[in-house]
Protein backbone atom coordinates (compact mmCIF):
# COMPACT_ATOMS: atom_id res chain seq x y z
CA UNK A 1 0.00 0.00 0.00
CA UNK A 2 1.44 3.54 -0.93
CA UNK A 3 1.93 5.50 1.87
CA UNK A 4 -0.28 8.28 0.99
CA UNK A 5 -0.41 10.56 4.85
CA UNK A 6 3.21 11.50 6.69
CA UNK A 7 2.97 13.34 9.90
CA UNK A 8 5.06 16.78 9.73
CA UNK A 9 7.23 15.09 12.54
CA UNK A 10 8.77 12.32 10.58
CA UNK A 11 12.07 11.92 8.72
CA UNK A 12 10.03 11.50 5.06
CA UNK A 13 8.56 15.24 5.86
CA UNK A 14 11.64 16.73 4.51
CA UNK A 15 11.50 15.00 1.24
CA UNK A 16 10.48 17.98 -0.92
CA UNK A 17 10.17 15.61 -3.43
CA UNK A 18 6.92 13.87 -1.70
CA UNK A 19 5.32 17.09 0.42
CA UNK A 20 6.46 19.78 -1.51
CA UNK A 21 9.15 22.29 -0.38
CA UNK A 22 6.52 23.97 1.71
CA UNK A 23 5.78 21.41 3.81
CA UNK A 24 9.58 20.39 3.54
CA UNK A 25 11.23 23.33 4.86
CA UNK A 26 8.81 23.72 8.23
CA UNK A 27 9.37 20.12 8.57
CA UNK A 28 13.02 20.69 8.33
CA UNK A 29 12.81 23.94 10.72
CA UNK A 30 10.48 21.30 13.32
CA UNK A 31 13.17 19.12 13.21
CA UNK A 32 16.33 21.98 14.10
CA UNK A 33 13.89 23.07 17.53
CA UNK A 34 12.13 25.73 15.79
CA UNK A 35 8.33 25.74 16.70
CA UNK A 36 5.03 24.87 14.40
CA UNK A 37 1.99 23.75 14.34
CA UNK A 38 2.43 20.22 13.90
CA UNK A 39 0.21 18.39 11.36
CA UNK A 40 0.72 16.13 8.77
CA UNK A 41 0.79 15.97 5.06
CA UNK A 42 -0.91 14.35 2.30
CA UNK A 43 1.40 13.25 -0.85
CA UNK A 44 2.65 14.12 -3.62
CA UNK A 45 1.24 10.17 -4.80
CA UNK A 46 -2.02 10.88 -3.37
CA UNK A 47 -2.38 13.52 -6.29
CA UNK A 48 -1.20 11.40 -8.94
CA UNK A 49 -3.12 8.47 -7.46
CA UNK A 50 -6.53 10.72 -7.46
CA UNK A 51 -5.48 11.67 -11.67
CA UNK A 52 -5.12 7.94 -12.33
CA UNK A 53 -8.25 6.73 -10.41
CA UNK A 54 -10.30 9.64 -12.20
CA UNK A 55 -8.99 9.14 -15.32
CA UNK A 56 -7.11 12.27 -15.88
CA UNK A 57 -4.07 10.97 -16.27
CA UNK A 58 -4.16 11.04 -19.93
CA UNK A 59 -6.00 14.68 -20.21
CA UNK A 60 -2.74 15.75 -18.24
CA UNK A 61 -0.37 14.17 -20.47
CA UNK A 62 -2.14 15.66 -23.74
CA UNK A 63 -1.89 18.76 -22.06
CA UNK A 64 1.84 18.99 -22.06
CA UNK A 65 1.62 19.11 -25.92
CA UNK A 66 -1.95 20.45 -27.00
CA UNK A 67 -2.05 23.68 -28.70
CA UNK A 68 -3.05 27.00 -26.59
CA UNK A 69 -7.20 26.06 -27.10
CA UNK A 70 -6.97 22.88 -26.37
CA UNK A 71 -4.97 23.29 -23.40
CA UNK A 72 -7.76 25.59 -21.50
CA UNK A 73 -10.09 23.13 -22.42
CA UNK A 74 -7.98 20.18 -20.95
CA UNK A 75 -6.92 22.09 -17.91
CA UNK A 76 -10.19 22.95 -17.27
CA UNK A 77 -11.77 19.38 -17.51
CA UNK A 78 -9.12 18.04 -15.48
CA UNK A 79 -9.62 20.94 -12.75
CA UNK A 80 -13.48 20.05 -12.54
CA UNK A 81 -12.87 16.43 -12.29
CA UNK A 82 -10.46 17.11 -9.35
CA UNK A 83 -12.58 19.45 -7.56
CA UNK A 84 -15.99 18.11 -8.03
CA UNK A 85 -15.55 14.16 -8.12
CA UNK A 86 -15.29 11.94 -4.95
CA UNK A 87 -11.76 10.95 -3.26
CA UNK A 88 -10.73 7.25 -4.18
CA UNK A 89 -11.11 4.97 -1.20
CA UNK A 90 -7.35 4.23 -0.85
CA UNK A 91 -6.78 8.12 -0.33
CA UNK A 92 -9.98 8.66 1.78
CA UNK A 93 -9.79 6.42 4.67
CA UNK A 94 -6.24 7.60 6.09
CA UNK A 95 -6.39 10.81 5.19
CA UNK A 96 -10.54 10.94 7.57
CA UNK A 97 -8.57 8.55 9.94
CA UNK A 98 -5.96 11.36 10.00
CA UNK A 99 -7.75 14.31 10.19
CA UNK A 100 -10.34 12.97 13.08
CA UNK A 101 -7.09 12.43 15.02
CA UNK A 102 -5.81 16.15 14.76
CA UNK A 103 -9.28 17.43 15.52
CA UNK A 104 -9.44 15.63 18.77
CA UNK A 105 -6.90 18.45 20.11
CA UNK A 106 -7.47 20.92 17.42
CA UNK A 107 -10.78 23.37 17.67
CA UNK A 108 -10.27 24.20 14.08
CA UNK A 109 -8.07 23.09 11.43
CA UNK A 110 -6.11 24.88 8.12
CA UNK A 111 -5.48 23.04 4.64
CA UNK A 112 -2.45 24.77 2.32
CA UNK A 113 -1.80 23.74 -0.89
CA UNK A 114 1.88 22.11 -1.31
CA UNK A 115 3.04 22.10 -4.56
CA UNK A 116 6.47 20.20 -5.54
CA UNK A 117 7.23 23.70 -7.69
CA UNK A 118 6.51 26.19 -4.97
CA UNK A 119 8.71 27.74 -2.34
CA UNK A 120 11.70 27.39 -5.02
CA UNK A 121 14.69 30.32 -5.86
CA UNK A 122 13.52 31.84 -8.33
CA UNK A 123 9.99 30.23 -8.52
CA UNK A 124 8.17 30.61 -4.92
CA UNK A 125 4.14 31.02 -6.50
CA UNK A 126 3.38 33.24 -3.32
CA UNK A 127 -0.47 33.37 -3.21
CA UNK A 128 -1.12 31.47 -6.24
CA UNK A 129 -2.33 28.34 -4.85
CA UNK A 130 -4.85 27.85 -2.28
CA UNK A 131 -4.81 27.79 1.85
CA UNK A 132 -8.33 27.06 4.05
CA UNK A 133 -8.49 28.38 7.32
CA UNK A 134 -10.69 27.73 10.07
CA UNK A 135 -12.05 24.47 9.19
CA UNK A 136 -14.08 21.78 11.67
CA UNK A 137 -16.12 19.44 9.61
CA UNK A 138 -15.45 16.94 7.42
CA UNK A 139 -17.38 18.06 4.32
CA UNK A 140 -15.78 21.54 4.08
CA UNK A 141 -11.77 19.69 5.01
CA UNK A 142 -12.40 17.44 2.15
CA UNK A 143 -13.49 19.95 -0.36
CA UNK A 144 -10.27 21.84 0.43
CA UNK A 145 -8.46 19.06 -0.34
CA UNK A 146 -9.78 18.57 -3.65
CA UNK A 147 -9.96 22.41 -3.74
CA UNK A 148 -5.94 22.63 -3.28
CA UNK A 149 -5.43 19.66 -5.72
CA UNK A 150 -7.63 21.60 -9.04
CA UNK A 151 -5.14 24.72 -7.67
CA UNK A 152 -2.93 23.26 -9.92
CA UNK A 153 -4.70 23.92 -13.36
CA UNK A 154 -6.28 27.39 -12.76
CA UNK A 155 -5.55 30.32 -15.18
CA UNK A 156 -3.54 32.16 -12.60
CA UNK A 157 -1.17 29.15 -11.96
CA UNK A 158 -0.97 28.60 -15.43
CA UNK A 159 -0.16 32.20 -16.30
CA UNK A 160 2.48 32.09 -13.74
CA UNK A 161 3.87 28.28 -15.21
CA UNK A 162 4.33 29.86 -18.10
CA UNK A 163 6.77 32.44 -17.26
CA UNK A 164 8.55 30.16 -15.87
CA UNK A 165 9.15 27.38 -18.77
CA UNK A 166 6.56 24.96 -16.48
CA UNK A 167 3.37 23.20 -16.89
CA UNK A 168 1.22 21.78 -14.70
CA UNK A 169 1.44 18.52 -16.26
CA UNK A 170 4.78 18.00 -15.16
CA UNK A 171 4.76 18.33 -11.43
CA UNK A 172 2.40 17.53 -8.35
CA UNK A 173 0.70 18.57 -5.67
CA UNK A 174 0.45 17.91 -2.27
CA UNK A 175 -1.31 19.36 0.45
CA UNK A 176 -0.33 20.00 4.42
CA UNK A 177 -2.93 19.91 7.12
CA UNK A 178 -2.64 21.63 9.97
CA UNK A 179 -4.24 22.85 13.35
CA UNK A 180 -5.22 26.52 13.36
CA UNK A 181 -2.92 28.87 15.46
CA UNK A 182 -5.29 31.06 17.41
CA UNK A 183 -2.94 34.21 16.43
CA UNK A 184 -3.17 36.92 18.53
CA UNK A 185 -0.48 39.01 15.81
CA UNK A 186 0.61 37.31 12.54
CA UNK A 187 3.16 38.53 10.13
CA UNK A 188 6.19 37.90 7.93
CA UNK A 189 10.02 38.46 7.94
CA UNK A 190 12.83 38.65 6.01
CA UNK A 191 16.49 37.46 7.23
CA UNK A 192 18.14 39.43 4.76
CA UNK A 193 17.78 42.78 3.27
CA UNK A 194 19.87 45.21 0.89
CA UNK A 195 21.22 47.67 4.27
CA UNK A 196 22.49 44.04 5.50
CA UNK A 197 19.55 43.47 8.48
CA UNK A 198 16.54 41.79 9.18
CA UNK A 199 12.87 42.79 8.75
CA UNK A 200 9.72 42.04 10.28
CA UNK A 201 6.03 43.16 9.83
CA UNK A 202 3.25 42.52 11.73
CA UNK A 203 -0.77 43.07 12.17
CA UNK A 204 -3.12 41.55 14.92
CA UNK A 205 -4.65 38.38 14.13
CA UNK A 206 -4.21 35.89 11.20
CA UNK A 207 -2.05 37.04 8.68
CA UNK A 208 -3.89 36.99 5.83
CA UNK A 209 -4.43 40.21 6.17
CA UNK A 210 -0.36 41.29 5.38
CA UNK A 211 -0.31 38.51 2.50
CA UNK A 212 -3.28 39.72 0.40
CA UNK A 213 -2.10 43.23 0.94
CA UNK A 214 -4.86 44.85 3.00
CA UNK A 215 -3.13 46.24 5.87
CA UNK A 216 -0.35 48.38 6.06
CA UNK A 217 1.82 46.04 8.71
CA UNK A 218 3.93 47.02 11.25
CA UNK A 219 8.05 47.38 9.93
CA UNK A 220 10.45 46.58 12.68
CA UNK A 221 14.03 46.31 11.75
CA UNK A 222 17.06 44.71 13.30
CA UNK A 223 20.16 44.18 12.98
CA UNK A 224 21.78 40.86 11.78
CA UNK A 225 23.23 40.82 15.56
CA UNK A 226 19.71 40.31 16.31
CA UNK A 227 19.52 44.45 17.98
CA UNK A 228 16.16 46.53 17.36
CA UNK A 229 16.53 48.98 15.53
CA UNK A 230 13.70 51.05 14.14
CA UNK A 231 9.75 50.17 15.29
CA UNK A 232 7.73 51.65 12.50
CA UNK A 233 3.95 51.23 13.47
CA UNK A 234 1.28 50.61 10.88
CA UNK A 235 -2.34 51.44 9.36
CA UNK A 236 -4.22 48.07 10.44
CA UNK A 237 -7.75 48.83 10.59
CA UNK A 238 -8.89 45.15 10.26
CA UNK A 239 -8.15 42.38 11.10
CA UNK A 240 -8.72 38.69 10.22
CA UNK A 241 -9.96 35.70 12.62
CA UNK A 242 -11.86 32.43 12.59
CA UNK A 243 -14.52 31.17 14.70
CA UNK A 244 -16.08 28.02 15.52
CA UNK A 245 -18.87 28.00 12.75
CA UNK A 246 -18.33 30.79 10.90
CA UNK A 247 -14.67 30.18 9.45
CA UNK A 248 -12.21 33.04 8.65
CA UNK A 249 -13.80 36.50 8.64
CA UNK A 250 -12.83 40.20 8.49
CA UNK A 251 -13.48 42.51 12.01
CA UNK A 252 -12.89 46.02 12.68
CA UNK A 253 -9.70 46.71 14.76
CA UNK A 254 -10.52 48.66 18.16
CA UNK A 255 -9.11 52.40 17.48
CA UNK A 256 -6.56 52.24 20.07
CA UNK A 257 -4.90 49.20 18.32
CA UNK A 258 -5.00 50.61 14.76
CA UNK A 259 -1.39 52.27 14.69
CA UNK A 260 -0.23 50.74 17.99
CA UNK A 261 3.14 48.27 17.73
CA UNK A 262 1.48 44.35 17.30
CA UNK A 263 4.91 42.82 18.91
CA UNK A 264 6.52 44.17 22.45
CA UNK A 265 10.58 44.86 21.76
CA UNK A 266 11.00 41.42 23.94
CA UNK A 267 8.62 39.77 21.31
CA UNK A 268 10.36 41.24 18.15
CA UNK A 269 13.88 40.18 19.19
CA UNK A 270 12.91 36.76 19.86
CA UNK A 271 11.21 36.24 16.52
CA UNK A 272 14.53 38.20 15.05
CA UNK A 273 16.64 34.90 16.79
CA UNK A 274 14.56 32.58 14.99
CA UNK A 275 14.64 34.08 11.88
CA UNK A 276 18.58 33.60 12.00
CA UNK A 277 17.99 30.06 12.77
CA UNK A 278 15.75 29.27 9.86
CA UNK A 279 18.54 30.99 7.35
CA UNK A 280 21.32 29.00 9.00
CA UNK A 281 19.12 25.75 8.65
CA UNK A 282 18.18 26.08 4.89
CA UNK A 283 21.46 27.56 4.32
CA UNK A 284 20.47 30.71 2.52
CA UNK A 285 18.51 34.10 2.95
CA UNK A 286 14.76 33.32 3.72
CA UNK A 287 11.52 34.80 3.85
CA UNK A 288 9.10 33.18 6.83
CA UNK A 289 5.62 33.75 7.98
CA UNK A 290 4.70 33.44 11.33
CA UNK A 291 2.11 33.22 14.32
CA UNK A 292 1.89 34.24 17.63
CA UNK A 293 -0.69 32.61 20.08
CA UNK A 294 -0.62 32.43 23.94
CA UNK A 295 2.25 29.47 23.78
CA UNK A 296 4.51 31.88 21.65
CA UNK A 297 5.75 31.72 18.36
CA UNK A 298 4.73 29.15 15.62
CA UNK A 299 6.67 29.25 12.39
CA UNK A 300 4.28 28.85 9.35
CA UNK A 301 6.26 28.89 6.52
CA UNK A 302 9.74 29.69 5.28
CA UNK A 303 11.05 30.05 1.27
CA UNK A 304 13.98 31.50 -0.33
CA UNK A 305 14.82 35.01 -0.59
CA UNK A 306 16.32 36.85 -3.39
CA UNK A 307 18.03 40.06 -2.20
CA UNK A 308 20.20 42.76 -4.78
CA UNK A 309 22.21 45.63 -3.98
CA UNK A 310 21.14 48.89 -3.50
CA UNK A 311 20.72 51.03 -6.78
CA UNK A 312 21.82 54.16 -6.96
CA UNK A 313 19.75 56.45 -9.05
CA UNK A 314 20.15 59.10 -11.32
CA UNK A 315 20.99 62.48 -9.17
CA UNK A 316 18.21 64.52 -10.82
CA UNK A 317 15.68 62.12 -9.11
CA UNK A 318 16.62 63.13 -5.69
CA UNK A 319 15.35 67.06 -6.76
CA UNK A 320 11.68 65.59 -7.21
CA UNK A 321 8.96 65.49 -4.57
CA UNK A 322 8.61 61.71 -3.22
CA UNK A 323 6.72 59.65 -1.11
CA UNK A 324 8.04 57.56 1.84
CA UNK A 325 6.53 53.79 2.08
CA UNK A 326 7.68 49.88 2.89
CA UNK A 327 10.54 48.70 0.24
CA UNK A 328 10.04 45.40 -1.43
CA UNK A 329 13.63 44.74 -1.24
CA UNK A 330 14.84 44.82 -4.19
CA UNK A 331 15.49 47.13 -7.51
CA UNK A 332 15.39 50.87 -9.40
CA UNK A 333 12.96 51.34 -12.69
CA UNK A 334 10.91 54.47 -13.94
CA UNK A 335 8.57 55.25 -16.31
CA UNK A 336 4.53 56.37 -17.06
CA UNK A 337 2.49 56.08 -13.81
CA UNK A 338 -0.69 54.33 -14.38
CA UNK A 339 -3.13 55.14 -11.42
CA UNK A 340 -5.52 52.00 -11.23
CA UNK A 341 -8.27 52.29 -8.84
CA UNK A 342 -10.23 48.89 -9.88
CA UNK A 343 -9.44 45.95 -11.94
CA UNK A 344 -10.96 46.95 -14.70
CA UNK A 345 -8.65 49.88 -15.58
CA UNK A 346 -5.60 47.40 -15.10
CA UNK A 347 -6.03 46.98 -19.44
CA UNK A 348 -4.51 50.63 -19.28
CA UNK A 349 -1.26 49.09 -17.89
CA UNK A 350 1.44 49.05 -20.95
CA UNK A 351 4.99 47.55 -21.07
CA UNK A 352 7.47 49.83 -18.89
CA UNK A 353 4.79 51.47 -17.26
CA UNK A 354 4.44 51.84 -13.41
CA UNK A 355 1.42 50.71 -11.89
CA UNK A 356 0.05 53.06 -9.20
CA UNK A 357 -2.90 50.46 -6.88
CA UNK A 358 -4.82 50.81 -3.80
CA UNK A 359 -4.36 46.76 -3.05
CA UNK A 360 -1.73 44.81 -3.80
CA UNK A 361 -3.50 41.51 -4.35
CA UNK A 362 -1.48 38.33 -5.49
CA UNK A 363 -4.19 38.07 -8.36
CA UNK A 364 -2.10 41.26 -9.87
CA UNK A 365 0.71 38.79 -10.62
CA UNK A 366 0.15 38.66 -13.95
CA UNK A 367 0.74 42.28 -14.69
CA UNK A 368 4.40 41.92 -13.40
CA UNK A 369 6.56 40.62 -16.27
CA UNK A 370 5.26 43.83 -18.02
CA UNK A 371 5.80 46.58 -15.57
CA UNK A 372 9.04 48.85 -14.55
CA UNK A 373 7.68 49.15 -11.04
CA UNK A 374 4.61 49.11 -8.27
CA UNK A 375 3.24 51.56 -6.14
CA UNK A 376 0.46 50.53 -3.69
CA UNK A 377 -1.15 52.66 -0.97
CA UNK A 378 -1.26 49.08 1.23
CA UNK A 379 0.49 46.04 1.83
CA UNK A 380 4.08 45.97 3.36
CA UNK A 381 7.90 44.30 2.49
CA UNK A 382 6.31 40.52 3.44
CA UNK A 383 2.98 40.50 1.36
CA UNK A 384 2.62 38.22 -1.34
CA UNK A 385 2.83 40.45 -4.58
CA UNK A 386 6.08 42.06 -3.13
CA UNK A 387 7.08 38.52 -2.68
CA UNK A 388 6.78 37.74 -6.46
CA UNK A 389 8.06 40.97 -7.45
CA UNK A 390 11.15 40.48 -5.63
CA UNK A 391 11.31 36.95 -7.76
CA UNK A 392 10.69 39.09 -11.04
CA UNK A 393 13.27 41.79 -9.92
CA UNK A 394 10.57 44.45 -10.16
CA UNK A 395 10.62 47.39 -7.98
CA UNK A 396 7.88 48.08 -5.83
CA UNK A 397 6.90 50.73 -2.36
CA UNK A 398 3.77 49.34 -0.21
CA UNK A 399 2.18 50.69 2.51
CA UNK A 400 2.21 54.76 0.59
CA UNK A 401 -0.53 56.27 2.15
CA UNK A 402 -2.05 58.51 -0.31
CA UNK A 403 -0.39 57.34 -3.77
CA UNK A 404 -3.50 57.23 -5.70
CA UNK A 405 -4.30 60.73 -4.57
CA UNK A 406 -1.29 62.13 -5.06
CA UNK A 407 0.90 60.61 -7.57
CA UNK A 408 -0.49 62.10 -11.02
CA UNK A 409 -1.71 59.70 -13.62
CA UNK A 410 0.54 59.51 -16.64
CA UNK A 411 3.44 61.36 -14.76
CA UNK A 412 6.94 60.29 -15.11
CA UNK A 413 8.00 58.31 -12.24
CA UNK A 414 10.70 56.53 -9.96
CA UNK A 415 10.35 53.69 -7.58
CA UNK A 416 13.25 52.86 -5.31
CA UNK A 417 12.47 49.24 -4.21
CA UNK A 418 15.12 49.13 -2.13
CA UNK A 419 14.96 52.53 0.05
CA UNK A 420 10.93 52.65 -0.70
CA UNK A 421 11.16 55.89 -2.00
CA UNK A 422 8.66 56.98 -5.31
CA UNK A 423 9.31 59.98 -6.63
CA UNK A 424 7.88 61.96 -9.65
CA UNK A 425 8.33 64.57 -12.14
CA UNK A 426 5.64 67.59 -12.15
Amino acid sequence: MKQFIVPLTAPEATDANRVGPKAANLATLGRAGLPNPGGFCLTAEAYRYQLTELGLEELAHRFASAELSESRRLSIEIRLGLYERPIAPAILDPLLDSWRAQMKTAELGVVRSSALIEDRAGANFAGQFESFLGLDNETDFLTAVRACWAALWTTNVRRYMATHDQNPAETAMAVLIQPLVSARASGGGLSQTAAGEMLLSATWGLGSAIAQGEVVPDRIVLGRDGALLEVEAGRKEHHERCVHGRGAFAQAVPKALVSAPSLTAAQAIELGQMLRKAEDQLGMPVEIEWALDDAGFKLLQARPLHVQPAHVPDEIWLRHPGLNGHPAGIGWGSGRAVVVNCECELARVGQGDVLVTKVPGPALSYILPRVAGVVSERGGSTSHLASLARERGIPMVLGVHGATRRIPDGAQVAVDGVAGVVRWIQ
